[in-house]
């Protein structure tokens, strides 16, 4: 008998919506969870009916299973759906699901704790004769994991060696260490951070598998005793550990190496009892050998590339499996076509090291076309907060070989219009374009061997052409508005009584200062000139915020946006914000540090290291903020004496704010 009826999804975001949207296909009601931040969020609006769950903060909201019941309860759902992240890999909830009579899309409890443990599952796998890598578990009764323990059995080990956090994943409480004596603090690093993020800082070791690529296997199994995979996916574009663009096939697998990582990952589901959907992650050497690495017990975020290989909904079949049924195809009716690859948009500064970013979506307009998907669950106006992951919207492309997908990912790319915050659609853009990706032989050390931070801070960098443009947008955007407003004819748009005199127009990206001035000599056409290089352009206006820019011959559209002081501005696929700074006091202008240390975006402050008095050096941490599930480390801006602290342990801070002051004298801050 048919058990659901009615889908409560417990989550927010592109995963809601891509929950939601299966659902309401398959004839389900649905019912949204919000929290006060997301009242006006997508998913809210997709769903049947939302129920309120609490603050802001996920702890309060989302990650707060007796609120999460109850609004289950009170909306009649049956079942739960619980997308990943936030509770999905959370056996309590599993098990309080359950126990409350809802039926959890997702596997048991069981599977989900002895999975979730990196230290537990690695001992289980091995005990199937699944292929793990080496290190120290602490498997034999009386071997210890304290700090002393795990240096002792790292010198065994050998160097380069990864210090993992047992609990969580996402890269949080995991370190690369490749010299002996920076071992002990790595570990005491990893086991706070891990404490922090996950209540548990038990740490395994794992030799460090250089040139490994990271492919994962998705599996399925019902409670019939039916088990298949759905091919692999490569996720070894990674930054700080997290994934950046997934593919799947993997172009270092091999239909026999398919064969045999898919017949241990099912033998590997099949040891635990396992239920729903799962990804058997492992690390695939050069040489072809291949490890187990761990196990997400749920729907991963890279789950669309195999969607559009296989022709699957596994949303369907996750809910189909939880309602009792069989799986619906056999290991034999699965086939793949075709190539699909993945790219995160996140809201991440990665000039910055992808420092996560919150403001306004001032504009949002997905790119389409034959063989793009875009998953998201963001709107134009919407407030990017920093209480939530830093990942905004998914990109795919599908094409018959990797090629396509590749120049058709790249395309969408280059379509997106996305205003008002920072992403990281250009560092994408670079990736799909990089030769070691293009070629398909690359491994999870890309970013840190491709894209060194003085590449990433290079990425998007103006041409002399291009900051003619952005001058030249700025002013006729100015000139425009002043005509619309004065009622004049938009004829006379940059007109001047003299059009010989230049207008000096200065321009600052966060980083470095646009200097240019001006000279309309026409309607829509002008002379700019940058240092001792002049450019002669015109622009015509194709709509609201867009214009055609003509230099020597060539045209090229330009979308933007205006935010105040701001311009937002999108040239050949190159987002760009620009503060307008023409007219800012001298008093403004490059002063030195005073001492006062800010924010560097809104966060929750979750370690104060100093107090008034305390006496410095400069690059010491004083405070550390997490935002979008990032720590940032603040540090002292110079020597000297902490003259005053204004946060403590638990604020909710903004971008800006003063969190302390060093003065290289002890006296107090003005």
């Amino acid at each position: 008998m048919k058990r659901i009826h009615k889908v409560l999804v417990a989550n927010r975001g592109e995963i809601a919506v891509r929950v939601l949207r299966t659902c309401r296909r398959l004839g389900l009601r649905t019912v949204a969870v919000f929290s006060d931040a997301d009242r006006e969020a997508p998913h809210v609006r997709l769903a049947d009916e939302a129920m309120h769950l609490g603050p802001a903060p996920a702890r309060e909201s989302y990650l707060s299973i007796e609120r999460v019941l109850a609004a289950a309860k009170d909306s009649g759902a049956d079942a739960i759906h619980p997308g990943y992240g936030f509770l999905s890999e959370n056996e309590d909830f599993a098990r309080a699901c359950a126990d409350a009579g809802f039926v959890f899309v997702g596997p048991p409890a069981e599977a989900i704790e002895l999975m979730g443990n990196k230290r537990q599952a690695k001992l289980r796998m091995q005990a199937a004769d699944v292929p793990c890598i080496p290190g120290y578990e602490a498997a034999r009764p009386g071997e210890s994991l304290e700090d002393e323990a795990l240096v002792r059995e790292g010198q065994r080990i050998g160097f380069p060696l990864m210090v993992k956090a047992a609990a969580g994943g996402g890269g949080r409480g995991m370190r690369l260490v490749r010299d002996p004596g920076a071992l002990l603090e790595a570990i005491r690093s990893a086991r706070s951070e891990a404490t922090n993020a996950f209540g548990s800082g038990e740490l395994i070791l794992e030799r460090a598998i250089e040139g490994a690529r990271h492919v994962e296997v998705q599996v399925f199994a019902d409670e019939h005793g039916g088990a298949v995979h759905l091919g692999e996916r490569d996720c070894s574009v990674q930054r700080r550990h997290q994934k950046v663009i997934e593919e799947s096939p993997s172009p270092a697998v091999t239909p026999g190496l398919r064969e045999r990582m898919g017949a241990v990952a099912v033998q590997a589901i099949r040891a635990i009892g396992y239920r729903g959907a799962g990804t058997i992650e492992f690390l695939l050497a050069p040489n072809g050998d291949f490890f187990f690495m761990e196990m997400n017990t749920r729907l991963q975020v890279e789950h669309p590339v195999t969607e559009l290989i296989t022709g699957l909904d596994l949303v369907e079949w996750q809910l189909r499996v939880a309602d009792g049924e069989p799986l619906p195809l056999t290991q034999a009716e699965i086939t793949f076509r075709g190539h699909a690859i993945e790219a995160r948009l996140c809201a991440e500064d990665p000039a910055k090291g992808f420092l996560p970013q919150t403001g306004r979506l001032l504009a949002w307009v997905p790119p389409e076309g034959e063989g793009i998907r875009v998953d998201h669950g963001v709107r134009e106006g919407q407030d990017i907060t920093p209480f939530y992951d830093s990942m905004q919207a998914k990109l795919i492309a599908y094409g018959p070989d990797r090629e396509t997908a590749r120049e058709r990912l790249a395309a969408a790319l280059r379509e997106l219009t996305v205003f008002g915050v920072t992403t990281n659609s250009t560092f994408i853009q670079h990736v799909l374009g990089h030769e070691a990706f293009r070629s398909g032989r690359y491994d999870t050390g890309f970013v840190g061997a491709h894209t060194p931070p003085e590449t990433l801070q290079a990425l998007g960098r103006a041409s002399t052409e291009d900051q003619a443009i952005l001058a030249a947008v700025l002013f006729h955007d100015d000139a425009v508005a002043l005509a619309r407003k004065g009622g004049f004819d938009a004829a006379l748009t940059g007109w001047s009584s003299s059009y010989a005199l230049p207008v000096p127009v200065v321009l600052h990206d966060g980083a470095a200062e646009l200097r240019a001035s001006v000279r309309p000599v026409a309607p829509e056409a002008y002379d700019v000139r940058i240092g001792d290089t002049s450019v002669s352009l015109s622009l015509r206006g194709l709509g609201a915020e867009r214009v055609e820019v003509e230099v020597a011959g060539r045209r090229r559209a330009v979308r933007y946006r205006r935010a105040g002081s701001t311009l937002w501005c999108s040239l050949d696929g190159i987002t760009r914000s620009l503060r307008d700074v023409s007219f800012r006091l001298p008093s403004e202008r490059e002063r030195a540090s005073d001492g006062r240390l800010r924010a560097p975006m809104d966060g929750r402050i979750i370690r104060v290291s100093t107090q008034v008095g305390a006496a410095v050096k400069k690059g010491d941490v004083l405070v550390v903020l997490e935002a979008m599930k990032m720590e940032s480390s603040l540090i002292a801006p110079t020597d000297g004496v902490v003259t005053a602290v204004n946060v403590t342990v638990g604020a909710q801070v903004p971008a800006r704010h003063v969190v302390a002051v060093v003065s290289p004298e002890a006296k107090e801050a003005a």
